[in-house]
């Protein structure tokens, strides 16, 4: 029945540090941006591979959500990758603190975590 995820939706307090973190940090594709007058909103569509998407949304004064530690609801975004330290040392570079890298026990793949400019938790998993 399912089978693929298609796109993540994420609300940020800062449209503009968000949109420069997901694309000139994480360097992922603007597929389409747009304003949404009636909602005093801007989504913003990015892809992470064919056919899988990060949407970018930005809300009056949206309610904080808790994320950390270990609270209900989704745990965290996770993205696939070549080389975790390459990624890690990309991120340092511009100013993006991660975990050190840790090695998956069960799968023996290297992995680490950061946290985007409103402390979403993201994994980086070595595939």
């Amino acid at each position: 029945m399912l089978k693929a995820i298609h796109h993540v939706a994420i609300i940020c307090s800062d449209y503009a540090r968000s949109k420069v973190f997901y694309t000139e940090v994480l360097g992922l594709k603007v597929v389409h941006e747009a304003y949404r007058e009636a909602r005093d909103s801007w989504k913003l569509d990015l892809e992470v591979s064919p056919g899988v998407q990060v949407e970018l949304f930005s809300f009056p004064s949206p309610p904080p959500r808790v994320s950390r530690p270990e609270a209900q609801g989704l745990r965290h975004l996770a993205f696939a990758v070549d080389d975790v330290a390459a990624c890690v040392a990309r991120l340092e570079a511009h100013g993006v603190a991660c975990e050190p890298i840790r090695v998956d026990e069960y799968t023996g793949k290297r992995f680490t975590f950061l946290a985007d400019p409103d402390n979403l938790p993201i994994e980086l998993y070595e595939t």
